[in-house]
């Protein structure tokens, strides 16, 4: 059985239950506060010397930090991820896309308002990450106004990954109503069989 070391708020931990949910695997969770000072413990650590979720601990007792690297994992000989060699190194591109140019400004800009509830002195932080997170939408939006989801005509770990914090950007400060196909892309990602929410 897999475990999940994660909080369940985090749209990266996210990630991993909505794959393991849709791939219909047994998994436990381990509920890890990123406020209080348990992903800096020795014991958590161990597990990820980086000091953050997620953490899969496979079958085997062996651990994968990183989300996308975990959820690529999870995917591998699933059509959860395409068999085709530029397909996959496509999905790894959108991948690679959510970690340095989306998750940084939509993930943080969430952060910054529903963990730390706003603080002044974060203002500006918060204010920075508006125009790249826009910009990531943007590309998003025009990216899906050809197509139903990021790689192919099927649903991969690219929209898996890409989902977890663009479905929840309002709350960060992002509107969604500027980009319709970003927005029509949800619903389908919700359509999905298996889905579970955030939380």
């Amino acid at each position: 059985m897999y475990t999940v070391y994660g909080d369940r708020r985090s749209g990266n931990c996210y990630k991993l239950q909505l794959a393991l949910e849709q791939l219909h695997q047994t998994y436990r969770w381990i509920d890890v506060s990123v406020l209080d000072g348990a992903t800096r413990t020795p014991e958590f650590l161990a597990r990820n010397p980086n000091g953050k979720v997620p953490v899969l601990e496979l079958p085997d007792g062996r651990w994968l930090p990183e989300s996308n690297a975990a959820l690529h994992y999870l995917a591998e000989g699933s059509a959860l991820l395409p068999s085709d060699r530029f397909q996959h190194a496509q999905v790894l591109q959108w991948m690679f896309f959510e970690q340095y140019s989306h998750e940084p400004f939509i993930a943080t800009a969430r952060f910054i308002v529903q963990y730390l509830g706003r603080p002044p002195e974060r203002e500006a932080d918060l204010q920075a990450k508006m125009a790249p997170g826009r910009r990531a939408l943007g590309n998003m939006d025009a990216h899906l106004r050809a197509q139903d989801f990021f790689v192919g005509a099927h649903y991969s770990i690219a929209d898996i990954a890409l989902y977890a914090y663009t479905h929840v950007a309002d709350e960060g400060g992002f509107e969604l109503d500027a980009y319709p196909h970003v927005r029509a892309w949800i619903e389908r990602v919700r359509a999905q069989p298996g889905y579970v929410a955030l939380g």
